[in-house]
């Protein structure tokens, strides 16, 4: 995994190759870092998803397209991509924050794709930061529903299981397999008094929302 191969995954080449180095330099690493272009990023992908989901849902309140970006737009989803794409290992960090782990750790990569298309912006203008998120969010956008947007599975789960007084439940990876850029997860959920079942997802957190939506279907307990 180099600059290069990260370059045609996003599907834009840096005129400035200074720039997309910066993008990738942690504050642990430095004063000459990241934190400016992250600020750029998070704010031009708020704008771009925001105008996305207006055009496409016409009919939505304000409430419902604000729920929508959170979704795509979370630490969650930001450090699903950042696995996707292996940021975590171009990621220049300070020797501490190496040290623990720092290239695994959700807030870090997702800092580093908000950085990372600053960076675009500021080299290539506003389409070509466009350009890289369609390609980046396109299925997620595609795949959105306003119906289902209140509550993950994770999140339901979760609550059925407080308002009975159960234990939460418990994920934990069982295997992970294939090429690490096409990595498949597979989590079991164990709930007490329920056989475990398992979810699998090109991320931890797909495969986390995967086993959580088949317990749900073991308990019996209906979609929003």
């Amino acid at each position: 995994m180099d600059e290069a191969t990260l370059q045609a995954r996003i599907g834009y080449s840096f005129q400035d190759p200074d720039l997309l180095r910066r993008a990738l330099t942690h504050r642990s690493a430095g004063p000459q870092n990241n934190e400016r272009q992250e600020f750029l990023g998070d704010a031009a992908l708020n704008f771009t998803v925001a105008s996305w989901l207006y055009e496409r849902f016409p009919q939505e309140r304000e409430g419902v397209l604000s729920r929508l970006r959170a979704r795509l737009v979370c630490t969650e989803a930001l450090a699903e991509i950042a696995e996707e794409l292996e940021l975590g290992k171009l990621v220049y960090l300070g020797p501490g924050e190496r040290k623990a782990g720092g290239h695994r750790r959700e807030s870090i990569l997702a800092d580093s794709v908000e950085a990372l298309l600053g960076a675009v912006l500021l080299d290539g203008g506003v389409e070509a930061m466009q350009g890289v998120i369609h390609r980046l969010w396109e299925g997620r956008i595609a795949d959105l529903d306003p119906r289902s947007v209140n509550k993950d599975p994770k999140t339901r789960l979760q609550e059925h299981l407080q308002s009975q007084g159960q234990p939460l439940p418990e994920y934990q990876l069982v295997e992970a397999v294939g090429a690490d850029h096409q990595r498949l997860f597979y989590i079991e959920c164990t709930v007490v008094g329920y056989d475990p079942v398992r979810g699998e997802g090109s991320s931890k957190r797909r495969a986390e929302q995967e086993a959580a939506q088949r317990m749900l279907a073991c308990i019996g307990v209906e979609d929003d």
